[in-house]
């Protein structure tokens, strides 16, 4: 007997994948205000901050991920 196996593993996709799509395509199918208000939703952005001494430093906005360990 075969284990089960999930789709989205079938499909070659990892599980971060798999929600990513399904959450933007669910977003995409739903009628405004939802719609808009769903989208506004999904902008994100990251902070760094350094610590020092075991206090926490400015935080500082970025612009790209590949600066985050710099």
């Amino acid at each position: 007997m075969s284990t089960p196996t999930t789709f989205w593993r079938l499909a070659g996709v990892s599980y971060v994948q798999y929600v990513t799509k399904a959450s933007s395509t669910v977003r995409a199918a739903l009628k405004e205000p939802a719609k808009s208000k769903a989208m506004a939703q999904e902008a994100f952005s990251y902070n760094k901050a350094v610590w020092s001494q075991g206090t926490m430093g400015t935080k500082t906005m970025v612009d790209s991920l590949k600066n985050v360990g710099k």
